[in-house]
This record gives C-alpha cells, sequence and structure tokens, in this order.
C-alpha cells in the first residue's frame, strides 16, 4: 500500500489518548496507522538523572553551607 506524503496528518491526543477527526469522517469508516509516538514528558531514565544531579548539587550545597555556617559561629564568639 502507497501513501502520499500529502494525506498524512499529525494529531495530539486528549488526556485519554483519543483523537478527533472532524466532522468530515462522521458515518464513514477510517482506518488509522500510528507511525511515530512521542511523548511530552521525560522518560525514568531521564528522571532518574535528573534526580541524581539534583541529590548531589544538594549535597554540595549543604557541605558549603556548613563551611559558611562554622565561618560565621566562629566570626560572632571573636
Amino acid at each position: 500500500m502507497k501513501v502520499d506524503a500529502s494525506d498524512l496528518r499529525t494529531n495530539e491526543t486528549d488526556d485519554r489518548g483519543r483523537i478527533y477527526l472532524g466532522t468530515e469522517y462522521a458515518n464513514k469508516r477510517v482506518t488509522v496507522a500510528v507511525v511515530e509516538v512521542e511523548s511530552d514528558r521525560p522518560d525514568e531514565d531521564e528522571l532518574a538523572a535528573a534526580y541524581r544531579e539534583a541529590s548531589e548539587s544538594a549535597e554540595e550545597l549543604a557541605e558549603e553551607w556548613n563551611g559558611a555556617s562554622d565561618e560565621a559561629w566562629n566570626g560572632l564568639d571573636e
């Protein structure tokens, strides 16, 4: 089966995965092929990497804060 590129349409689904085809398809048999699926959300690997990076950054900030806090308290004692 050959498909003309001008016949291809890109639609987005609603939150339940449904696509509105339009009234021109009312009472007609329609064959739909899913060629590609893109997600607007990051995948699990991306989320895990971002979490690890944020966790490491938080640890570094906590260590820097401890040093700065100790210096500040020591300065008050003088």
